[in-house]
């Protein structure tokens, strides 16, 4: 196959991904896009039936060994590249502050990763060098280039803007739906903000806004899609959770073996021919 027809065909499969991620942000109900770390846990949970996928900029950071935003503009691109290349299903990326402060690279940056294929992307509004949030008009100038960059492309790609104040120490609810609702304005598709913790909270954001809004499950032990879809929430994701709840028996085990000697843990297995199967091997 020559270079050419590759390249129509990963173009013509990414429109065709970007095209599905967008109609899931535009039906009437709410859906789950859970967080792999890896190709292999994506093919899992592709296999096991998920529509669509996000990364974890933790969870890619576990792999390597590093503490989350410890990874590299050349790192993260990768990653999204194997994952979109791995995959049938749409990806979402973790694009964590787009990998610059100045608006300008931020734009060039989410261009490049649309090139591997992904379905949309995050920008977060905190800077992970300087440990802060960006000022409210650089926060909105930065979506507004990233933006303007998605609008140049040929597909659906979905750009999601997070407001990280409520997840960064700033408990400021008002600022958070100030933040997401400049955003909007400034051409976000799909609006984030990490930190909300109550579905009262959820309610009181969602009622302000118009955009698809995405909500961390995490912080919601309990409750359902169907109640986080009642309070306005269309998109649910688990952030870094399936990666650390994959880590804790790994845990449990090794200090079995250390403390007892001994391997029970071996009996809670995944059968490796179900594992193969979910992988389509």
């Amino acid at each position: 196959m020559s270079s050419d027809t590759e390249t129509s065909n990963r173009e013509t499969n990414q429109k065709h991904k970007c095209e599905v991620f967008a109609a899931l942000h535009a039906q009437d109900e709410a859906f789950i896009i859970p967080n792999p770390w890896d190709v292999g846990s994506a093919k899992l949970l592709q296999g096991m039936g998920f529509k669509a996928l996000a990364t974890t900029s933790a969870g890619l950071a576990y792999t390597l060994g590093r503490g989350d935003g410890e990874i590299s503009l050349e790192e993260k691109l990768r990653h999204c590249k194997a994952l979109a290349a791995g995959t049938r299903i749409p990806i979402n990326a973790d694009f964590e502050n787009g990998f610059a402060d100045d608006p300008e690279t931020v734009a060039r940056n989410v261009l490049r990763l649309a090139a591997t294929g992904v379905a949309g992307c995050s920008i977060e509004d905190y800077s992970r060098d300087s440990h802060c949030l960006y000022d409210f008009n650089l926060a909105v100038e930065r979506v507004q280039a990233a933006a303007d960059a998605v609008a140049q492309l040929d597909v659906p790609f979905q750009l999601t803007a997070r407001a990280e104040n409520l997840l960064r120490g700033v408990d400021d609810t008002q600022d958070t739906i100030k933040r997401l609702c400049a955003f909007e304005r400034a051409g976000a598709q799909v609006l984030y903000a990490p930190g909300v913790r109550s579905l009262e909270q959820l309610r009181e954001v969602t009622s302000a806004i118009t955009a698809p809004f995405n909500v961390l499950s995490v912080f919601f032990p309990g409750v359902s899609l169907r109640e986080f879809a009642a309070a306005g929430a269309q998109r649910v994701s688990v952030g870094g959770g399936l990666n650390y709840a994959a880590i804790k028996p790994v845990l449990l085990a090794a200090t079995e073996m250390l403390e007892a000697g001994t391997f029970n843990w071996s009996a809670d297995m995944a059968s490796g021919a179900e594992v193969q199967r979910l992988l389509g091997s």
